[in-house]
């Protein structure tokens, strides 16, 4: 047993009210400069939706993540005999126009314009080619739209639905969206740190930060082809690739991360989880509908005296055990098992996880006009929420709806509980019986309502001592670099393919 410790986030998408304080946060700390105007690390996505950017869930279309070849494993976007053909043009890599051309306004001639009968104003100009230009899309161009024909339709996760489900979905009465916050997720197994080919991309040891070497990137650019998220991007200023590292300069101080810190709507969770690093590439070639609990048996219990043992033989600080007994992110992901990785089929092994969302119930035009539900029930059921299960399945799923229904269930059965219990409009004894059929005990369903609606700042971020003076580099490539790469970071990035 390779024990490792790895931080962990989780973000409750029922809480989440597409502020985007989050991407402001983080955009003005480490993306507003030149040659970075275009990267969101972090963004928040409507959905159904096509995304950030422009449908970045097709596979298809840009070859990210990894694909069981047999035995092996292989990076479906690049490799020894892909690389050198690449160079000067990569069919899979996101291009300006599934990103967008930033700009800003020609503030000059709005307030230094000579006088005459036209109101001036400040037109939009280029921030790469400084011309001017027809502002025609931008990172959240399809906020809120959820129902639109444009963006929604076009959304990977609807295939499977019916027609009917998917003209449902743009009825008024049917008209649903949520929001889905997005940054690096940190993989454990992560195709962007094997398609390297100058080992610039690694995994910090002591808490599984992923991280770009500035000094040993050479701009090969395999990262953001092999990145099934699109979560690295190219500075084409400085010539490098640049990505989310999870503010680990606020982490070390003890403090969480811009984007974690500003969310208003307190959906976002950091904390520590263990793991059995030996197990990677053994998960990884699950067949889909094994993978959620496959990754969940890889997450080890930190109170297990076997499991503390051999994380302390690994070097792993007492105080980070402490921290993961404590991780909220254990719980809802190990524990309660309400939260699901996005998109696992991709077999990265994300370690960012979502509540899904529990949607309003469907609602019918009556013949006078009026709008009804369809439930007679104070929370409806979960096959009637306006959003298809089937659609959370393909997002959080791997396209299997019984993780996501499990889910669904514990957070309805969590609601109709705690309604029984503050205001008495629904009997005890049908609360308690939708718990038991949801496997939750009314002790854990009143732990999931505090962490959910009563967390406190501590509650939320439990962020483990860093203990950089103790770290654990899982592999040395020379005195002067160490990196963690391939299955189970023990080799380099080419031969992980």
């Amino acid at each position: 047993m390779n024990v490792r410790s790895q931080v962990s986030m989780m973000f409750h998408l029922d809480k989440c009210i597409g502020c985007h304080t989050c991407s402001v946060a983080c955009k003005n700390i480490w993306t507003d400069r030149k040659g970075a105007e275009y990267m969101w690390w972090n963004n928040v996505e409507t959905k159904p939706g096509t995304g950030y950017p422009t449908q970045w869930e097709d596979q298809d279309k840009y070859q990210g993540g990894w694909e069981v070849d047999g035995d092996k494993l292989r990076l479906k976007s690049t490799g020894k005999g892909k690389i050198v053909f690449n160079i000067f043009h990569n069919p899979h890599m996101p291009s300006m126009d599934d990103y967008y051309e930033p700009w800003t306004y020609d503030y000059e001639n709005l307030f230094n314009a000579e006088e005459g009968p036209d109101q001036p104003i400040a037109r939009a100009v280029s921030q790469i080619t400084n011309e001017l230009i027809q502002i025609e899309k931008g990172p959240n161009w399809d906020d809120d739209l959820g129902g639109s024909p444009i963006y929604a339709e076009n959304d990977p996760n609807l295939e499977g639905l019916s027609d009917q489900q998917r003209e449902q979905l743009s009825a008024v009465e049917r008209l649903v969206l949520f929001y889905l916050p997005r940054i690096c997720n940190h993989c454990l197994n992560p195709s962007c740190v094997a398609s390297c080919p100058s080992g610039a991309i690694y995994k910090r040891g002591e808490d599984g930060i992923v991280l770009i070497d500035q000094n040993r990137c050479r701009a090969w650019r395999s990262c953001i082809s092999a990145c099934p998220y699109k979560k690295t991007y190219y500075n084409w200023f400085s010539g490098r690739s640049e990505k989310c590292i999870l503010c680990y300069p606020r982490l070390e101080t003890g403090q969480a991360p811009a984007c974690f810190h500003s969310c208003v709507g307190r959906i976002r969770y950091l904390g520590v989880v263990l793991y059995d690093a030996d197990q990677i590439e053994t998960v990884a070639k699950k067949p889909d509908e094994e993978l959620i609990d496959a990754q969940r048996e890889m997450i080890l219990d930190p109170h297990d005296p076997e499991v503390i043992a051999a994380a302390r033989a690994n070097g792993i600080h007492d105080s980070v055990i402490e921290s993961a007994q404590k991780s909220p992110v254990y719980k809802f992901v190990k524990v309660w098992k309400m939260a699901l990785p996005p998109h696992i089929e991709y077999r990265t092994l994300p370690m960012l996880f979502y509540v899904p969302p529990l949607s309003p119930v469907m609602a019918e035009q009556q013949e006078d006009g009026t709008i009804e539900h369809v439930s007679d029930n104070l929370f409806h059921d979960i096959d009637q929420s306006r959003i298809p299960v089937k659609f959370l399945a393909n997002l959080l799923g791997a396209g299997h709806e019984g993780k996501v229904r499990y889910a669904l269930r514990k957070q309805k059965a969590v609601r109709w509980y705690r309604r029984a219990v503050t205001v008495g409009d629904v009997e005890m004894e049908a609360a308690e019986n939708m718990l038991r059929e949801a496997d939750c005990s009314p002790e854990e369903a009143d732990e999931i309502y505090r962490l959910s609606a009563l967390c406190t700042f501590e509650d939320r971020f439990v962020i483990p001592p860093m203990h950089r003076e103790e770290a654990i580099e899982m592999t040395a490539d020379t005195l002067e670099h160490k990196h963690s790469t391939g299955f189970g970071f023990m080799s380099g990035p080419w031969r992980s393919m």
